[in-house]
């Protein structure tokens, strides 16, 4: 549409209208967070690829007033574009993220009373840091789906049986016509990577076992408002989930969202359980839950709307401890490469000016740049070199198991700095 000075009107409504909720098909007309355009947080650059033009994407958060499903507009980035067969992501080079695994595999197994001849249906499966669990509690008949053929090859090499594609509607016909239906379908931080939410979740349906139970994971909505948890919006994150949402999703589908857990991983996120619509009781945490997040506004437009400030005062006071770190002569180094790094790093626009490297634990990020930003991803024994005066923590979430983990950069008097809900330093 061509825009003529003379109808600024014309211009109010292009920007009013920003797509169709993912999830009912509403006229998206509310903004959460518009975070400018930012490349794909998980394409870590080798050396020459620096010097080559980099596709950016805008990435901007919104919200469904009918649902109250917030997401980030549509802009056409495929999700084979993102998870492909040099994906970087590993889970189980989180120590603390695999006993999380393990522990679930201990609970539900209980729970379900799952044996060696009830399916269990991994979605998003990994390099196997979950499913390898499983068998040690006796259930064997496993199965994991995972479209990145590097990470799902690590798996294979567990003894996990691995089927490399998308999950939907029609894989969840092909593994029931095949192998059954699944007691247990689950999925791990899978339900914000899912751009077409009504085949994944039809396909949930689909596979699951008439007694089944399925359960989901995800950072909750609740925490990313209140604790400005802005860096966890990227383009693998396709939506953002909160309780109202999810029995949204549930009814839609004709299943029912019985039971709930708040759980501390990723920031704060929720644990919850789907069945089909009749077989199971609604339990008091859900309805608390729900009745929670209504009292605190997140059925309404105010709430959302109050957010952008948030995050750019966020914003404003990290540059400002950079930029004066930097002035007073101080060496900063960032720990980890993770993908809400790289939102973090492009929207406050922090390169190697600020940060001179970060470290990570995962090798196959080695020897590469940040996307975007151009920060050279380091072993992890670069700290130990350099001997910062701060090091900022970039996978907050993992905050305890860093600080224990590098205690020992308190030695030349480093100290840690987080940024998320805003810039605070910490000693060892």
């Amino acid at each position: 549409m061509t825009m003529n000075a003379e109808s600024p009107d014309q211009f109010t409504a292009a920007r009013r209208h920003l797509g169709n909720c993912r999830l009912c098909g509403a006229s998206l007309t509310h903004s959460v967070t518009d975070l400018g355009k930012s490349p794909l947080c998980e394409t870590f650059l080798t050396p020459e690829q620096t010097a080559a033009a980099e596709y950016f994407f805008p990435l901007h958060a919104v919200v469904c007033d009918q649902c109250w499903l917030v997401q980030v507009k549509e802009y056409n980035v495929p999700a084979d574009a993102i998870f492909t067969d040099h994906y970087p992501y590993y889970s189980s080079f989180s120590t603390s993220w695999v006993e999380h695994a393990r522990k679930y595999c201990e609970m539900i197994t209980a729970r379900l009373g799952l044996g060696d001849k009830k399916l269990v249906v991994e979605l998003a499966c990994n390099d196997g840091y979950l499913l390898q669990h499983f068998p040690k509690y006796g259930v064997t008949n496993i199965v994991g789906v995972e479209p990145s053929g590097n990470v799902a090859e690590e798996a294979s090499k567990k003894g996990i049986p691995v089927i490399v594609d998308f999950f939907g509607a029609a894989l969840a016909q092909r593994i029931r016509d095949e192998r059954g239906a699944a007691e247990l379908v689950l999925g791990n931080n899978v339900l914000a990577h899912v751009p077409d939410l009504n085949d994944f979740v039809s396909g949930v349906k689909i596979l699951l076992a008439e007694n089944g139970v399925a359960t989901f994971e995800f950072p909750h909505l609740q925490n990313l408002i209140e604790q400005n948890q802005f860096d966890t919006i990227y383009h693998e994150h396709f939506c953002y989930f909160s309780a109202i949402a999810i029995e949204a999703i549930a009814k839609k589908h004709g299943l029912v969202f019985f039971d709930v857990e708040e759980i501390p991983t990723h920031g704060g996120s929720l644990r919850v359980y789907l069945a089909h619509e009749g077989r199971e009781e609604i339990r008091q945490s859900v309805r608390d839950i729900i009745s929670r997040e209504e009292g605190l506004g997140y059925k309404t437009v105010a709430l959302y709307e109050a957010y952008e400030e948030k995050v750019k005062e966020t914003k404003r006071k990290l540059l400002t401890f950079l930029i004066e770190a930097k002035n007073a002569g101080k060496k900063v180094v960032g720990y980890g490469a993770p993908g809400k790094g790289n939102t973090l790093l492009n929207y406050c626009g922090i390169g190697p000016d600020l940060i001179e490297f970060t470290v990570d634990r995962n090798h196959h990020k080695h020897g590469r740049f940040t996307p975007g930003t151009h920060i050279p991803v380091l072993p992890v024994e670069a700290l130990d070199a350099a001997k910062p005066d701060y090091v900022l923590i970039l996978p907050w979430n993992l905050r305890k198991e860093i600080s224990a983990q590098m205690k020992h950069i308190g030695q030349w008097g480093g100290k840690f700095v987080i940024p998320i809900p805003e810039a605070t330093v910490f000693d060892p």
